[in-house]
């Protein structure tokens, strides 16, 4: 019983700091959420209390004229590059459950159960960011 109990603990913390750990890229390691080019530090806007990264100087232009058309994928790089952390499930907001990361893109995502895990990797590359987050209230919030 000692040792299933000491077990179930070290599982339960690797999760949670896979979670932590998993989700931090530099922003030229992360795409661009307008044209999907590689993202470069210098090129960026402030967006939802964070920072959202560009390939080249007309991207961010692009962006702030219509920041709904290209919010989830802002917020799905925001996520890769830790300037948003997730608190919850992107559907429920309940607690992130172990075993149920996946990678959306750039990001780490964690779900609180299996139907919603499921949902999302039923789903198509796109509709998965656009489902992950478009909506980031309920997941996730600014890291800083």
């Amino acid at each position: 019983m000692k040792n299933t109990l000491m077990a179930l603990s070290v599982a339960v913390l690797l999760a949670v700091g896979t979670i932590a750990i998993a989700a931090v890229k530099a922003p030229g390691d992360v795409k661009c959420p307008i044209s999907g080019g590689a993202a470069k530090a210098e090129k960026s806007v402030k967006y939802d209390g964070g920072n959202v990264y560009f390939c080249c100087g007309n991207c961010p232009k692009a962006f702030e004229s219509n920041p709904t058309k290209f919010a989830a994928k802002a917020h799905q790089q925001m996520v890769a590059t830790g300037e948003l952390k997730q608190k919850g499930c992107p559907f429920s907001g309940n607690p992130v459950k172990p075993g149920t990361m996946i990678t959306i893109g750039d990001a780490e995502v964690g779900f609180c159960c299996d139907n919603c895990k499921g949902k999302v990797e039923k789903a198509s590359a796109d509709e998965k960011v656009e489902m992950v987050f478009k909506d980031i209230s309920k997941g996730f919030q600014a890291a800083k």
